[in-house]
């Protein structure tokens, strides 16, 4: 049996353009009232309670024949009464990010899933609870899948144009006997520069090491800079990266940020996996050709030489000075 507890923060609400959006009238309205809806999750597993992402998605590890259940709650947010149709689609995680299949499209994840009621006629600004069920196949094969469940509501403006609103909760199911697979990922060197307008940016590699999709999010703080400067901590949001791989973490910083250097830490997190990194960045545009120390080495060198010269000839003109004023001693 799993037990749930109340999320302690709103699901992450994923809003998709509508299929058929509606086209400007003259007067720059939107013909008819706009089709919106919102939902979010309203419980996630007493397990991960520490776990920030398993209260914004349906995040979980199950073994093959187990079914598991969520309430999410769906919200008509349009400014008339709507129909609000709840459902399963399917999505993927690439080099792109979380990937959100178009429509209803299915997949076998999506398949697994049921929610009652899977419609609902709501007044506008009014919600309603749902049952999310997911049911594994006890052959399921295992490894990590993906999905959404969508709220839907859509109406039709003037001349017929449909409009389409839905929002979305995502699906990270893990499937297989024993414990949950690992998680973890990898941060790389941090490295500073600055855009072709000055901007400053902090960039680092970042690859996933473990056997479950990432979402990832943290800050970047910077010390030590010049004259004892600090800032932060500055957000950084760095996707949905898959299992094997990579991606590079850009952190956009003020332009007024002086060169540096900065002793820079940037703190990562994928609900409770932490990585952290840190190093010394500069923005500005790099070292001379020639290096502070040979210049100082050659300046001194010739210092020496011409020094060398002048007691030179300090020391002749005096000799010759003593030998002309040296008093004549007579002949024995």
């Amino acid at each position: 049996m799993t037990v749930l507890v109340t999320a302690g923060v709103p699901a992450l609400v994923t809003p998709v353009p509508a299929a058929a959006k509606p086209s400007a009238s003259p007067s720059g309205g939107p013909r008819g009232p706009a089709a919106s809806v919102g939902i979010r999750l309203l419980d996630a597993p007493v397990n991960r309670r520490d776990d920030s992402r398993a209260h914004m998605y349906i995040v979980d590890h199950v073994r093959p024949g187990s079914t598991i259940k969520r309430r999410v709650m769906a919200e008509n947010s349009s400014e008339i009464e709507r129909e609000v149709s709840l459902y399963a689609a399917a999505a993927d995680v690439g080099p792109d990010g979380f990937v959100l299949a178009p429509g209803r499209t299915a997949n076998e994840l999506s398949s697994w899933i049921t929610i009652e009621p899977d419609q609902k006629r709501l007044a506008a600004g009014r919600a309603t609870e749902a049952l999310v069920t997911i049911a594994v196949p006890r052959d399921a094969e295992a490894g990590e899948r993906y999905a959404v469940v969508w709220a839907e509501v859509s109406g039709t403006g003037e001349k017929n144009v449909r409009q389409i609103g839905r929002a979305g909760v995502r699906v990270y199911l893990s499937v297989g006997p024993g414990g949950e697979p690992p998680s973890g990922f990898e941060i790389g060197t941090l490295t500073g520069s600055r855009r072709a307008d000055g901007t400053p940016v902090v960039t680092a590699e970042v690859r996933n090491t473990g056997r479950r999709a990432l979402d990832l999010a943290g800050e970047l703080r910077l010390t030590d800079g010049p004259g004892g400067l600090s800032t932060g901590p500055v957000k950084v949001e760095a996707g949905t990266l898959a299992l094997g791989g990579t991606t590079t973490v850009r952190v956009v910083l003020d332009p007024r940020l002086p060169d540096g250097p900065w002793s820079a830490k940037l703190d990562l997190a994928s609900g409770w996996t932490r990585r952290s990194a840190s190093g010394t960045v500069s923005f500005g545009s790099g070292p001379a050709t020639v290096s502070a120390a040979d210049s100082s080495a050659d300046v001194l060198t010739g210092g020496l030489v011409t020094s060398g010269l002048v007691l030179a000839l300090f020391a002749v003109y005096a000799y010759r000075r003593r030998a002309r004023f040296r008093p004549t001693v007579p002949a024995a």
